[in-house]
């Protein structure tokens, strides 16, 4: 036999403390389109309805969208934010798992850092060596083109 919930109005589910998704994005600093698209990939639960369908969220799970945007913020990817909520619902963790994801988080991002610095590098160094003048050399487009710059057909 199939279970029936009774949906609330809006009203009635504001009296409760739920919000709705304008009201939770609000207060998170998430847009709904991001909660949205969280809801479906599975890092928040399937929001609860009112009678009319509208979304409803309570203060656990503005908690958790708070939870990932800080992820986010932080350059989580989204397996790494899936990880993160397990271990935060998880109150048997051992803090050892979590240290360890975020200290490879943290190396990843160390290389990327080095590894944006030598473009930084690269492109200033390439700039210095353009004259930036009304010619047509420029040492910017050789490397770009792999160091071979063709000349222009002058037939």
């Amino acid at each position: 036999m199939a279970r029936h919930t009774v949906r609330p109005e809006l009203s009635e589910a504001r009296e409760q403390g739920f919000h709705n998704i304008g009201e939770a994005a609000a207060l998170t600093g998430v847009s709904a389109k991001m909660i949205r698209h969280y809801e479906l990939i599975g890092l928040v639960p399937p929001a609860s309805r009112t009678f009319a369908n509208y979304r409803l969220y309570n203060d656990a799970d503005l908690h958790r969208l708070r939870f990932i945007k800080r992820s986010r913020t932080l350059g989580f990817s989204m397996k790494q934010i899936e990880q993160l909520l397990g271990l935060w619902s998880d109150p048997g963790r051992s803090s050892a798992e979590v240290k360890q994801l975020a200290l490879a988080h943290a190396a990843e991002l160390e290389a990327r850092i080095a590894e944006m610095q030598a473009m930084q590098r690269t492109l200033r160094s390439l700039a210095k060596h353009c004259h930036g003048d009304q010619r047509p050399d420029c040492p910017i487009l050789d490397d770009l083109a792999g160091g071979e710059a063709p000349q222009p057909d002058r037939r």
